[in-house]
């Protein structure tokens, strides 16, 4: 299985975990950063291609997810719910008697999503947003695909 990760995420890269597949890693074989991912793309008539995330990843900021919960109610209530969902660890584990210590969140608040204070960076007036389908942007404005924050999956 060919996997997208870059240089800037080569902590990512994991051997597959069934032994009937193989992942191989095509941008890391050639040295690949984001940044040349996005050159790729921008030379390709692809321009603002947005960085893929999916709505439960706990390295949002602020800004995705004050996004998201102000455009998007129905992933901002899937977020929610998986916080929640999360927050004791797997059923499975717990029975198998393998529950985790502590408890587990999203935000980096360490609070439930829907309580968490969201402070987004404030964007300077009349600076392109991160693309079409990601972080706050001005739709009028061109995008920038360098900044780009993450998609909702």
């Amino acid at each position: 299985m060919a996997i997208g990760i870059s240089l800037d995420e080569v902590g990512r890269a994991r051997d597959a975990d069934v032994g009937y597949m193989r992942n191989i890693f095509p941008l890391l074989d050639l040295r690949w950063r984001r940044e040349d991912c996005v050159a790729f793309l921008d030379a390709h008539g692809l321009a603002g291609t947005p960085k893929s995330a999916c709505v439960g990843c706990p390295f949002h900021d602020d800004g995705f997810w004050a996004h998201l919960k102000a455009n998007s109610p129905a992933e901002w209530a899937q977020a929610v719910a998986f916080d929640r969902a999360i927050r004791h660890g797997s059923a499975r584990a717990n029975a198998d008697g393998h529950p985790l210590r502590g408890q587990f969140f999203l935000h980096r608040q360490r609070v439930p999503l829907d309580e968490a204070v969201l402070r987004p960076p404030i964007q300077p007036a009349g600076t392109p947003g991160c693309g079409p389908w990601t972080c706050p942007h001005d739709p009028s404005a061109p995008t920038d695909a360098g900044t780009g924050r993450g998609e909702v999956a």
